[in-house]
């Protein structure tokens, strides 16, 4: 089977050459001649034939720019000297047209390209600007584009220093892991092999804006949405591991192996009945060992999934040991003594906290506020079967006042929290965004605020003095990172 996944690597390798080459002869012409050219109309032949034969075998085309490096469909391409010249011809092309990421859907055809090549050599020569994507994709769709979309590059504080764009990036990642991790559960339900390379490339999003804007996407995590809880709740699991991850030292690679384990974790739900998963009711005991199936079903899936010699055996161990718990009281039962994955201890902490602060429809009570069950994680962990010093590791990530709880000031005004405070000496007094004045009317300036910020006396202008329900303020925690 290895040699299996090399051939077709190697495969996909030599298509993506053959793309490039054609995107990059598509270019060079269209710049040089009018469209009438024959040979601008052979090179866009050419392009249109590569993509369609790439599109075919794959499913999906995605060109994805980072750094120096290329990507096709999640594969680096590398240069040598026989493309140096149209690689980096592409390359520069896509950089200076703000153009991170370029995903091509089946069913393009020959006028599409046309319009796409010459909006690119358009856009690469004008000078660059805080919209100049957004009037490239308004250009797209005027052009009639339906086919391909494109995203900017991945999150770095130096490129996107403006808080819009960063929300717009997050959101973008956010909704396509929720978008592939429907596919995933729909493929796993209907016994269908499952794209690898998409979670891949999903996971890569999460950990390319854990690294880089990780305060954003955390931020997204504070959508309650019961209706979308079993897509979002792989999501939201996946970016907490990968941020305690971080902090705990682990390397780029580890954490796409922690986050890619934590996408899949709950994969066996699939394979549960929707009327046990979805039930508004108790759980009959029959039911509820249906329900203790799921981590045993999810490492059967995973073993099955197209590509599975890509995945690595991490994902297939933490979807089994899950729930089991560090004193092994959970399920599936144990035959014999053994010590979880540190991945698994990592993603138990997540799923529990997430699962906890959600609304779930078999849940007829309000959830747990985040500072509520992250006290309660620290002082029952034994009896829940997890790892302290994890414990303390998400608390290090989502402070002792969790990103989107809702607070009150001793100024009398009312607050969400932004985020941790970046000194930890601070961690009791994180960023805030007042939402309400002191005098009950909606904030028109709802910057972040720092509660460590001091008066000319040495005092702090602001204290959280209680936890409050944002709904109760009509406010939605996770409007605020959308």
């Amino acid at each position: 089977m290895a040699g299996a996944t090399e051939a077709t690597e190697t495969e996909l390798r030599q298509s993506g050459r053959a793309f490039l080459v054609a995107m990059y002869a598509a270019l060079r012409s269209l710049k040089l001649y009018p469209v009438e050219n024959d040979q601008v109309q052979k090179s866009l032949d050419g392009l249109t034939r590569t993509a369609d034969d790439l599109i075919q075998r794959e499913s999906e085309l995605e060109v994805r720019v980072a750094g120096q490096l290329l990507f096709i469909n999640s594969t680096r391409l590398r240069l040598d000297l026989h493309n140096y010249a149209s690689f980096s011809y592409v390359l520069a092309t896509f950089r200076q047209a703000e153009v991170g990421i370029m995903s091509v859907t089946p069913g393009i055809d020959r006028r599409e390209w046309q319009v796409f090549v010459s909006l690119m050599l358009s856009f690469a020569a004008r000078d660059s600007g805080p919209n100049k994507l957004s009037e490239l994709r308004e250009k797209m769709t005027l052009g009639g584009i339906t086919h391909i979309t494109v995203d900017p590059p991945a999150a770095s504080e130096a490129d996107l220093a403006n808080e819009e764009r960063q929300k717009e990036v997050a959101k973008r990642t956010y909704e396509r892991c929720v978008a592939i991790t429907n596919e995933l559960a729909e493929s796993a339900r209907m016994g269908r092999t499952a794209s690898v390379k998409k979670v891949k490339r999903a996971v890569q999003g999460i950990v390319d804006q854990i690294l880089n804007n990780e305060v954003t996407l955390i931020g997204l995590t504070t959508i309650r949405d019961y209706d979308d809880y079993t897509f979002t709740h792989s999501v939201n699991v996946s970016i907490f591991a990968v941020s305690m991850g971080k902090r705990l030292g682990l390397s780029k690679l580890q954490l796409y192996d922690l986050g890619m384990s934590a996408f899949l974790h709950d994969v066996g739900k699939a394979r549960i009945p929707k009327e046990v998963l979805n039930k508004t009711d108790k759980l009959t005991q029959d039911e509820w060992l249906a329900m203790q199936l799921h981590p045993t079903l999810g490492a059967i899936a995973l073993s099955g999934f197209r590509g599975y010699g890509d995945i690595p055996y991490r994902p297939m161990i933490v979807a089994y040991e899950h729930h089991m718990g560090t004193n092994l009281k959970g399920y599936p039962k144990s035959l014999r003594p053994r010590e979880l994955s540190v991945f698994s201890k990592i993603i138990t902490v997540a799923d529990v906290f997430d699962a906890a602060t959600s609304h779930r429809v078999y849940r007829t009570q309000e959830p747990l506020k985040p500072n509520e069950i992250l006290q309660e994680l620290l002082d029952d962990h034994e009896r829940l079967g997890i790892d302290v010093a994890l414990v303390k590791a998400l608390i290090n990530l989502l402070g002792i006042y969790p990103v989107g709880t809702c607070v009150i000031l001793d100024t009398y005004e009312v607050a969400i929290v932004h985020g941790v405070n970046p000194d930890p000496a601070q961690i009791h007094r994180p960023l805030i965004r007042i939402i309400y004045t002191a005098d009950g009317n909606r904030a028109t300036d709802e910057h972040v605020v720092d509660l460590a910020e001091t008066a000319a006396d040495g005092s702090f202008k602001r204290t959280i003095i209680k936890i409050t329900d944002p709904e109760k303020y009509h406010v939605n925690p996770g409007d605020y990172y959308l």
